[in-house]
């Protein structure tokens, strides 16, 4: 086999055109780009090496930088660990992998044509914003066998055997485009190259050769004092380290002495890269021994629920007790953003407060940490608050803290007419929208800090915000109605055996003419949903539906069941799952629901006609 041609998929194509048309401000980061792959190339040299002493290591590494003026040629070079043909094939050949689509969307839909590239895995083909075509040639470490890659970003690329290397490693060479754009860099200029690399690359721990001579520093900046590195600096690394094109919303310096020495640098990104949910082994943080490169996403040293940050650490020795030492460094970051800088701690929190929060269930010794530095939307306002923000705004003899639980939707979870009897009240309710929220509420006695008030799920039937006189006041009221409802109770326990322990009628519910309450001798619903979605096996529950007694249609329904038991069923069953709908729940039948509304609706247009 000599040569052998293959196609991007349509999004790759449509990219490869973005990517010539230079929809980017800053076409120097190719350069970084290729410096970085090639600095990751090193890296995996060296880790195989040391797992395999049969594949001797490069007693020279390093990146070597060439320009060729007569030919218009920058060629990135490294004596890496190099790739095989199917690795040409998978790396080069299927930009973005699943995320191509992502990608695109973001460029279209960005009115400032932020620089996406690196958070959507496309770093590789920044080249044809200045290059032409790009040619890599690369023998793969232990191999023999030597491949070229060859692509103009028409849609389609070359592979050939026919090429030689005489050492493993890759060179990336770009033949460069003629600019027309006025006041264009010339990336086959000496000092730009050298700015270049001293702005994005200057602390690469291999030495990047350039015209014979060692152009960075190779000065690792978690070892520099703190007061000699400019933010710029910090942001470039982060860059580099993530392939991410932002900013990082906060870095963490780290300097650790005692029973274990270590130093490290870690951040806290701007924004969740597209794959946090899909991937979620992704990213992490990197881990040195005496600043030799060991492994990326050192799992020891991060909790799974703080797996956002991203960043080094570097011990003198392995890792025993890190792992508490960038927990307490990164709570009290959080602790002094989210009160000192509350629009940048919501932005972190928007991004990675629902993984933060699982540390309530998986790390109990810091559960109460977590629980202090979460904040949650209420019935107030559109404002963000803390649990001790919440307590300083109760009333006098509020019981608690007044919760809702929900999910995702947190439109749906404001118009929940469990909130009625307490908005009406003027009591401020928690609205909690993660999956993550229910369990807090069901552990809320184990984690709550010892002088903190309870936390009180409106969802269950047993609370509410009335005193003791209105409570006794209102169960009066109640019981004055029961001989009203009880052919309605009796036909929808008979319906619902096995979802239903009760049936009362309600003064507190307000627009809505039903809705369906926990017991606290069974699971919640949202708890039930959640077990299910993980496929665990839950028995049947069984909940209490309130009726509204002052809504016009709970009053003709009472009055139908006793003359017409058969039409009362059909209306319970549509109260029934419309209370289902309004938890967020899917009813169990979704075609016969349907089908029901549709009746009344062509009932309803008849006697309208009719009249």
């Amino acid at each position: 086999m000599s040569e052998e041609k293959f196609y991007f998929q349509s999004e790759a194509a449509e990219l490869l055109k973005m990517m010539i048309g230079s929809v980017y401000s800053n076409k120097d980061i190719f350069l970084r780009e290729l410096i970085s792959n090639a600095s990751d190339a090193l890296d995996k040299r060296r880790i195989e090496c040391l797992k395999d002493s049969e594949l001797a290591e490069n007693a020279n590494p390093e990146i070597k930088i060439e320009t060729d003026s007569d030919k218009k040629t920058l060629s990135v070079s490294d004596n890496g660990i190099g790739m095989t043909r199917d690795e040409i094939i998978k790396y080069l050949g299927t930009i973005a992998k699943s995320g191509t689509k992502e990608f695109l969307k973001a460029a279209k839909d960005s009115n400032a044509q932020q620089e996406l590239i690196g958070q959507f895995g496309v770093g590789f083909y920044s080249v044809f914003m200045v290059a032409e075509k790009v040619e890599v040639v690369t023998r793969k470490l232990g191999g023999s066998e030597t491949f070229k890659f060859t692509s103009d970003g028409d849609g389609a690329f070359t592979v050939e055997d026919t090429a030689q290397r005489s050492e493993c490693g890759t060179t990336v060479t770009l033949f460069m485009r003629q600019s027309t754009e006025e006041g264009a860099k010339d990336y086959l200029n000496e000092w730009t190259i050298k700015d270049i690399i001293s702005k994005y690359s200057d602390f690469i721990s291999w030495p990047i050769n350039f015209q014979g001579k060692v152009i960075n520093s190779q000065k690792a900046i978690w070892q520099r004092p703190d007061s000699e590195i400019k933010d710029e600096e910090y942001n470039e690394f982060y860059k580099h380290l993530t392939h991410d094109y932002r900013d990082p919303l906060a870095h963490i310096k780290i300097n650790a002495e005692g029973s274990t020495n270590f130093k490290g640098l870690l951040f806290i990104p701007s924004e969740a890269p597209f794959d946090m949910f899909m991937n979620p082994e992704s990213g992490g943080i990197s881990l040195y021994i005496n600043r030799v490169f060991i492994m990326n996403d050192c799992k020891d040293l991060i909790p799974q629920y703080m797996r956002f940050i991203r960043g080094v650490v570097d011990s003198e020795d392995l890792p025993l007790n890190i792992s508490r030492g960038t927990q307490r460094k990164i709570f009290g970051e959080l602790r002094k953003m989210l009160e000192n800088d509350r629009e940048k701690y919501v932005k972190f929190w928007l991004a990675f407060g629902r993984i933060f929060k699982e540390g309530i269930i998986q790390d109990h010794e810091n559960a109460k940490n977590i629980l202090a530095l979460s904040i949650f939307r209420t019935t107030n306002n559109d404002e963000w608050t803390t649990l001790a923000e919440y307590e300083s705004r109760m009333k006098d003899g509020q019981k608690g803290i007044y919760c809702l639980a929900g999910r995702d939707n947190l439109s749906a979870l404001k118009a929940s007419p469990k909130l009625d009897p307490f908005t009406s009240k003027g009591y401020e309710v928690l609205l909690m929208t993660d999956p993550v929220d229910e369990v807090i509420l069901n552990q809320a006695s184990f984690i709550l800090p010892e002088d903190s008030k309870d936390l009180l799920n409106i969802a269950h039937d047993d609370v509410t915000p009335y005193s003791d006189d209105e409570k006794k006041e209102n169960d009066e009221k109640i019981k004055s109605l029961d001989a009203e409802f009880e052919s309605v109770r009796k036909l929808a326990l008979e319906i619902f055996p096995d979802k239903l322990e009760g049936v009362k009628p309600s003064l507190t519910l307000t627009s809505s003419p039903a809705c369906l309450r926990d017991s606290r001798s069974g699971m919640s619903l949202q708890m039930e949903y959640l077990m299910r979605s993980a496929g665990q096996a839950v028995p049947p529950q069984k909940r209490v539906l309130e009726l509204n007694a002052n809504h016009q249609a709970v009053k003709k329904l009472a009055a139908l069941a006793e003359t017409d038991s058969e039409k009362a069923k059909e209306i319970l069953r549509v109260l029934y799952d419309q209370s289902l709908i309004l938890e967020g729940v899917m009813p169990d039948d979704p075609a016969q629901f349907v089908k029901m509304v549709d009746d009344f609706m062509t009932l309803a247009l008849s006697a309208q006609k009719d009249g």
